[in-house]
């Protein structure tokens, strides 16, 4: 996997003329901010070696290479998930490739459903923490040599860069929800009772992505940024669709793109 690792960084590095040391993750019906992005070059997939494709509607399956907030800048438009199929080694891949080319600094987003009850579609949640309820995590087997074997997971998220965010959505008046994401397996909704059972194991926002990619990130001596866009409540929606995701997901961009523009430069 390694090998295939510094295939993958290597090729991009011969293809890319600038030094980001920030990487996005762009998810479910969020793959419009990268027109934010001013582009330099880009990248399907399937072109890059070892690189596995995005199967997910509203995921462009692109990396994006270009400048944002002022700041070099490298964006997923479009992940990868377990319920496709993928092992998660193959999930969280391009982590690892990111750590190769020098990232430093991991901003993930994703489409979310609210368990907290004072939550309402189009809401955007600061991932404060994270439960996994995977059914395997990312660093099982021999432990690569990029971070020790037992992880420390107390500060997943930034505490510096939660701070920022606060002032900054203080600032300019967004409405910024904080809370705990729940990562499922997917790719079956929650029923109304397991949202209830989420909601009791104390997660405000559940979704099927994101946690992997912070547990590698973290492993490789990254540090994360996480924000949730609520794009169905139990409460406020009999029937939820991936359809309705993207679009409450799109909703929402504006304010995410604000507040990721606004951290990224003062990074």
């Amino acid at each position: 996997m390694l090998e295939d690792v510094i295939q993958s960084s290597e090729w991009l590095k011969a293809r890319i003329n600038s030094h980001p040391s920030i990487a996005i993750i762009l998810g479910s019906g969020l793959g419009s901010l990268a027109k934010e992005i001013e582009v330099k070059v880009q990248f399907d997939y399937w072109d890059i070696p070892h690189f596995p494709i995005s199967t997910v509607e509203g995921h462009a399956g692109r990396l994006l290479v270009g400048t944002l907030g002022g700041k070099d800048i490298i964006a997923m438009q479009g992940r990868f998930h377990y319920y496709e199929g993928y092992s998660m080694q193959q999930v969280t891949y391009p982590i690892r490739v990111f750590r190769e080319l020098g990232i430093k600094t991991l901003f993930v987003s994703n489409a979310a459903g609210g368990t907290n009850p004072d939550f309402h579609i189009g809401d955007i949640m600061m991932i404060t923490d994270h439960i996994n309820m995977l059914p395997e995590n990312p660093l099982r087997g021999k432990n690569v040599d990029y971070g020790p074997r037992f992880l420390d997971m107390s500060h997943a998220y930034s505490p510096a860069l939660m701070a920022k965010a606060r002032q900054i959505a203080h600032d300019e008046g967004i409405a910024l929800r904080e809370g705990v994401y729940l990562a499922t397996q997917g790719p079956t909704y929650e029923t109304p009772a397991e949202y209830h059972m989420f909601r009791l194991l104390g997660a405000d926002a559940v979704g099927m992505s994101t946690v992997p990619e912070i547990i590698v990130a973290r492993h490789c001596g990254i540090e994360c940024f996480g924000i949730s866009v609520i794009t169905n409540v139990v409460q406020q929606s009999a029937q939820v669709s991936h359809q309705k995701v993207e679009a409450a997901a799109q909703a929402a961009q504006t304010r995410l793109t604000q507040l990721f523009k606004q951290l990224i430069q003062h990074l």
